[in-house]
């Protein structure tokens, strides 16, 4: 018989266990998993419990089971506010499966094939103005290079107002997302223009306006494009009728937020950590300037081993009972793979907390030990995009620069539902050409 009781966890007021999450979320799931092994269950506010599986074999049954029985869109909830009820995030069941096959060809090979010259000619550009000779907090320049390519790859803009007005605006809507108040529901008061959620909530309706004008005068110009905005107007349900405006927008929100985010504080990691590992950093600066991609690849494989943005997957709200790993959930559960704990798992990885490239030059990630972007059927439908904009960036960063750094080794601080660099990346850039220059003849 299966067990039906829940998983032991902290017995600390669900207000505490909510402030270790939010203060020093990594530590915090660290410190379950040392005192109550796996799985385990955390309580935080606003949130049913959630039990957080770190066996890969519980993760297998996890994501196998049926759409009808874990719903991640419910146990999603708190991504609400951010991306919209219609994003393909917060669906479930039927409705999820077919706006995923709305937005699927967005993301089809020979799409990210074509996006490589945009990746090039963004992250070449930024990269040259960035200072030299001086301590720089590279984090919200990766942002900065990440939204810009999200931003011409989904609406086909140039340089100019209309580009600069996206920018501008999304910008400050993400700053204030990430406030607690808008993580958590029970903090979801609007104050006056001066509290947090009322600041986020009119930062909103001014984003969703201005991208509910964009694709309103998309549609009705009528004109036909390659990039992602157009694809979604030319989309149709199996019914036949076209994406709503509402969908769309909601839709190009995931895309904005989600696209961009994850993959700068990806990004910011891999340099931290590229920094404080010399003789990594030397191989893959000589295999950058040999043109050979086996080790650049294998070290963004561990870089997302090493720092996954994302601590844990969606969780995913039974709504039926279910069983996983022995024991039976009732509805009123959520459940998630500890993303973390399993890829920090020393009877998986030797030396987890190590940053060895090296261990994925003889094999490949595992299907439910490796899951910087979740699994099953929910995994994250940019991943290929994710890890060619990695591996783009990274090659022209360390082609025209070289990276330094006194700082101390980086912590994780919460951002949202993610995890970045609590200090931002801080690394000194010195141009490479100066350097070679300098070598006497």
């Amino acid at each position: 018989m299966p067990r039906t009781d829940l998983p032991p966890g902290p017995r600390e007021p669900t207000a505490i266990q909510t402030l270790r999450f939010l203060t020093r979320p990594v530590p915090f799931l660290e410190s379950c998993r040392r005192r109550y092994g796996g799985p385990f269950t955390i309580r935080l506010a606003g949130n049913v419990p959630f039990v957080v599986l770190t066996d890969p074999e519980h993760v297998k049954e996890f994501f196998a089971v049926a759409p009808d029985v874990l719903h991640p869109g419910e146990g999603g909830k708190v991504l609400g506010p951010i991306m919209g009820r219609h994003s393909v995030l917060l669906l479930d069941e039927d409705a999820h499966m077919e706006q995923r096959k709305l937005m699927l060809p967005a993301f089809h090979g020979e799409k990210m094939a074509a996006l490589t010259g945009l990746l090039e000619e963004v992250t070449e550009r930024a990269i040259a103005s960035w200072p030299r000779d001086e301590e720089v907090a590279l984090h919200p320049r990766l942002q900065a290079v990440t939204l810009e390519v999200i931003l011409r790859a989904v609406f086909g803009f140039d340089e100019g107002a209309r580009l600069d007005q996206m920018r501008t605006l999304l910008e400050r809507y993400l700053i204030e997302g990430v406030h607690p108040a808008v993580m958590l529901p029970p903090l979801h008061w609007d104050l006056g223009p001066r509290s947090p959620w009322g600041r986020f909530s009119r930062t909103r309706a001014e984003t969703l306006a201005l991208l509910g004008r964009e694709v309103a005068e998309r549609r009705a110009s009528g004109g036909e494009s390659d990039d992602v905005l157009s694809m979604f107007l030319a989309a149709e349900h199996s019914d036949g009728s076209p994406m709503r405006d509402e969908e769309i927008v909601d839709e190009l929100m995931t895309l904005l937020v989600a696209g961009h985010e994850t993959t700068a504080s990806s990004l910011s990691f891999a340099c931290a950590d590229l920094v404080r590992n010399p003789g990594v950093y030397d191989r893959l600066t000589a295999a950058i300037d040999a043109g050979e991609d086996e080790y650049l690849d294998a070290t963004i494989t561990e870089a997302l081993r090493r720092r996954p943005v994302l601590p844990f997957s969606q969780p995913r709200l039974a709504v039926k009972p279910v069983e996983v790993g022995g024991r039976r959930y009732e509805p009123g559960v959520a459940l998630t793979a500890g993303i973390y704990l399993i890829q920090h798992d020393p009877s998986i990885y030797p030396e987890p907390y190590a940053f060895r490239p090296e261990r994925w030059l003889d094999q490949r990630p595992g299907t439910y030990t490796w899951l910087p972007f979740g699994g099953g059927r929910r995994r994250c439908l940019g991943a290929s995009f994710a890890q060619l904009e990695m591996k783009v960036v990274l090659r022209e960063l360390l082609r025209q620069t070289t990276l330094s750094s006194s700082a101390p080794p980086e912590r994780t601080a919460r951002r949202h539902i993610t995890v970045t660099p609590e200090r931002g990346a801080r690394v000194t850039l010195r141009a490479r050409a100066r350097e070679r220059e300098a070598v006497p003849a």
